[in-house]
């Protein structure tokens, strides 16, 4: 079966191997003739982004790069790739990367025409009804990563370097207008990477799965998200070359920020606050702290959880061996059990418990944690203790 196909949920997006090719005329149904293409250092000297460029110039349509891009995407790289949009006369944006460059791009587009401040759209209240629509830039995206699933996603996740904290900038307009899942631009991320993106697309599509608000749609689309995930993961990192695996993959990512429309939790309110006071991968610190948070949440999710053990097929389905599915699945995959195996320490266990309190993630948690049991489960992560005792 051929794994391709053309999609209007969210927005419009193409799958398939070699879609990358549509890029022109993808700029030209935007109504873009010149555009800003936005990845990160790594990727910039590569041929995906070099036959990006230029595909879009032999079809008569501008296209520069920027690509100054942190792994936890700041207001300063907004500021700066905005500078460069209106400097160069551009009218809409190319992202292509992972989830940081998607971010920032989508940032660098809301930006593009508003005369506040990008802080003045943290996702808070009504703060999006302040923009000028009119003036947001169109956003084609093209994820190299299966993770983040940005390139459906209406928000961004940007780092305050001034407060030392992760705010979500949102605007229904950030929706990128056009989507190319094509996963021969995924086929060169190393297996680690290809790991810790894989396990921040299994945390999307888990913590919407178990989060609290009405949302049938989103959840069966969480369900079925696991599935694809535990199914093709890890043949992605064992043969990245996989085509079947990395689009289904590339599909799996999507369709957790799809799901997650219904909320996140207690795994991303954590990973949000480390990756701004440590400046970690993300995807790995939702990989790490998946269990402990589990266990955290346990007294209101095992029958969920065992419902899903059961679309799994896990053996003797119920929570204990989810558990043990995620635990093995993890190790399988060279994940770390301790946030202490990637230096993160203990120290700033109060802070972190009052920052993730604070994180709006926080809300579509299970339970209501407070700041101190948010603290006792960034310990247990630490120290690699797991269990639901000091919970």
């Amino acid at each position: 079966m051929a794994l391709q196909g053309n999609w209007n949920y969210p927005t419009p997006m193409t799958v398939g191997a070699g879609c990358l090719d549509q890029i022109a005329s993808a700029c030209r149904g935007a109504g873009i003739s010149r555009a800003l293409l936005v990845t990160d250092p790594g990727l910039a000297e590569l041929p995906m982004v070099t036959q990006t460029v230029a595909l879009c110039r032999e079809a008569g349509i501008g296209c520069e790069v920027f690509s100054k891009i942190q792994g936890n995407p700041t207001g300063e790289n907004v500021e700066d790739g905005l500078a460069v949009y209106r400097q160069g006369g551009f009218d809409g944006v190319i992202a292509l990367g992972g989830g940081s460059s998607l971010d920032a791009a989508k940032a660098i587009a809301l930006m593009a025409g508003q005369t506040l401040p990008l802080w003045a759209f943290e996702d808070v209240g009504d703060n999006w009804q302040q923009a000028n629509a009119e003036a947001i830039a169109p956003v084609i995206a093209i994820p190299t990563t299966a993770g983040t699933g940005s390139e459906v996603g209406r928000a961004s996740v940007i780092t305050d370097s001034a407060n030392h904290v992760k705010k979500i900038i949102f605007h229904p307009q950030m929706l990128p207008v056009r989507v190319l899942l094509d996963p021969q631009v995924t086929t060169g991320l190393p297996p680690h990477i290809t790991a810790a993106t894989g396990m921040d697309a299994l945390s999307h599509n888990l913590e919407a799965y178990c989060a609290t608000s009405y949302h049938p749609m989103a959840e069966g689309i969480a369900l079925e998200g696991i599935r694809l995930i535990k199914t093709y993961l890890p043949q992605a990192v064992a043969q990245g070359d996989d085509l079947e695996a990395r689009t289904q993959m590339l599909v799996a990512s999507s369709m957790g920020a799809t799901a997650f429309q219904r909320g996140l939790g207690g795994m991303h309110a954590i990973a949000h606050t480390l990756g701004a006071l440590y400046n970690k991968h993300h995807g790995l610190l939702n990989a790490i702290l998946m269990p402990y948070v589990l266990v955290a949440n346990r007294s209101v999710i095992e029958d969920k959880i065992t419902h899903l053990a059961r679309y799994l097929d896990l053996p003797e389905p119920g929570f204990d061996s989810f558990l043990n599915w995620i635990l093995d699945f993890r190790a399988a995959l060279n994940i770390p059990h301790t946030l202490a195996e990637i230096d993160i320490t203990v120290e700033e266990a109060g802070r972190v418990g009052e920052m993730a309190v604070q994180d709006p993630s926080a809300g579509g948690n299970p339970i209501a944690f407070s700041a101190a049991v948010y603290s006792q489960i960034f310990v247990d992560a630490v120290t690699g203790r797991l269990t639901t005792a000091s919970i």
